[in-house]
């Protein structure tokens, strides 16, 4: 009999290793995360029920009978490993989310089913109050107790630390708030089902994007007849191990695109920049053979390539210019910034020239290029600077809901709530030029702000995926022909 346990055991683990016992269904996580862990108490009521039956005297037979309960206890310990460090089928994740979203979803598993758990213990405990714990000795459930406890627990916070670690959707100050407020009795089962919908949502999510992904893959929907040139922002640059662009890139290219970056400065003035955007256009077709590019340019990008196409002469080499967030009409973020005192900012932007000269620029002129995204100069900007006729021209924005959207952008959002909406650097109206496509916007709170356009936090957004928005720009300018 002894042998036979032994053996069970051994199979049921090797069975479990290639995924041909289903431990981590609903029954068996219900007994592995609510019953074994009170596995104390079921031990110690075979060895009362063995010396109740057997007599008290003979305690060696009652060891040797009780040595069965061991390959059964073996197996119930790995089984609550097993449930904690994967509460779930390889096979049913595999082949549609990568390893942060499976992890994340084991997250999730673990905080149902040790709610579940704690419940069902709640019943147990105010029936076993009632009956004295069935006249038990003390010490035998008082250490059940303790040890159920930690066990059932240690599944929570392994959910929870999952969640909040891989959750891309919690954001890095909701990750904080939720830990501390864990730790508030009634606020935390609040936050416990926040946690829970939010690892959900974006499971669902990645799940059937991925499935989408795989579908649409083979049809190269981003193959469009000329490369696209991705041309930043101010403040940035086309850096090799953080791309500014976050993860918008890749999915381009996954889906047949070919791409390049502008490699113009950060801190320059249109002028400057412009040129590097021409010299760089002009490489591109000579080693591609290409004829044209298609730019997408994103803030103070786009009026750097609206000067490169209108005055640097490459006119003949842009098929078309996508701006996303580009003050086109300018910024009274930086109309306000310019009624600082002068000499305060000519410091700040000497500082910043040193910083960004270090980190690459030949030539920056923050003073200047700051002074360049204010109303006064858009509007001189526009006048001189006139659209190519060979050129097809459009633009995308999107908007703030309220100062919490964006961290570092909630104060100029208020300083341009009184313009209108704003994505927290630039107004809607202001971002209108050309063939203007519309505003991106979430159906949550949040809002979609400047940085969130190119993926600056990698978090996606219930009803804004920036991925899945650059790909659908790329797509209909392949399906308009370019």
């Amino acid at each position: 009999m002894f042998v036979l346990l032994w053996l069970a055991v051994g199979a049921a683990i090797v069975l479990d290793v290639f995924d041909k016992l289903p431990l981590e269904n609903a029954v068996g996580r219900f007994i592995g995360m609510t019953i074994l862990p009170h596995g104390a108490m079921i031990v110690g009521l075979c060895v009362e029920y063995d010396v109740q039956k057997n007599g008290t005297t003979d305690w060696l037979g009652v060891g040797v009978r009780l040595t069965a309960i061991i390959p059964v206890c073996l197996f119930a310990l790995y089984f609550m490993a097993r449930l904690a460090v994967k509460p779930y089928r390889v096979k049913f994740d595999k082949t549609t989310v990568n390893t942060r979203v499976r992890a994340m979803y084991g997250g999730k598993i673990l905080l149902k089913f040790t709610a579940i758990s704690l419940l069902c213990n709640t019943v147990y405990y105010i029936f076993a109050i009632k009956n004295n714990f069935w006249d038990m000795p003390k010490p035998l459930w008082v250490t059940d107790t303790v040890i159920s406890s930690v066990i059932i627990l240690g599944y929570g916070w392994n959910g929870i630390l999952r969640i909040v670690l891989l959750c891309r959707r919690l954001g890095i100050v909701k990750r904080v708030v939720y830990f501390f407020l864990l730790l508030v009795p009634i606020a935390g089962i609040f936050v416990l089902i926040s946690m829970y919908r939010t690892a959900k949502a974006e499971y669902d999510y990645e799940t059937t994007r991925k499935i989408c992904e795989s579908q649409r893959i083979e049809s190269q929907v981003c193959k469009t007849k000329y490369p696209i040139l991705l041309v930043h922002g101010l403040g940035f640059r086309d850096w090799k191990y953080f791309n500014y662009w976050g993860r918008i890139p890749a999915e381009l290219i996954r889906n047949g695109a070919t791409i390049y970056y502008g490699h113009q400065e950060a801190c320059a003035t249109v002028v400057t920049n412009a040129e590097h955007i021409r010299k760089k256009v002009l490489e591109i077709v000579e080693e591609t053979g290409c004829e044209k590019v298609n730019i997408i340019a994103h803030s103070k990008g786009g009026l750097d390539s609206r000067y490169a196409i209108a005055k640097l002469g490459i006119e003949d080499y842009v098929a078309t210019l996508t701006t996303v967030g580009t003050p086109h009409h300018g910024s009274q973020v930086t109309d306000l910034a310019n009624k600082l005192p002068d000499s305060f900012y000519r410091k700040v932007a000497d500082f910043a020239d040193g910083r960004f000269k270090k980190l690459g620029d030949g030539n920056p002129d923050f003073y200047t290029a700051c002074h360049q995204l204010n109303t006064e100069y858009a509007e001189q900007f526009n006048e001189e600077i006139k659209d190519s006729e060979k050129v097809y021209y459009q633009s995308y924005t999107s908007v703030m809901k309220n100062a919490f959207s964006f961290d570092i952008l909630g104060f100029t959002w208020l300083l341009l709530s009184k313009y209108g909406r704003n994505d927290g650097l630039v107004t809607e109206e202001s971002a209108k030029w050309g063939n203007f496509r519309g505003v991106y916007e979430s159906k949550r709170i949040r809002g979609i702000s400047h940085g969130d356009t190119i993926d600056l936090k990698r978090e996606d957004y219930k009803g804004y995926d920036p991925r899945e928005a650059y790909v659908e720009i790329v797509s209909e300018l392949k399906e308009m022909g370019y």
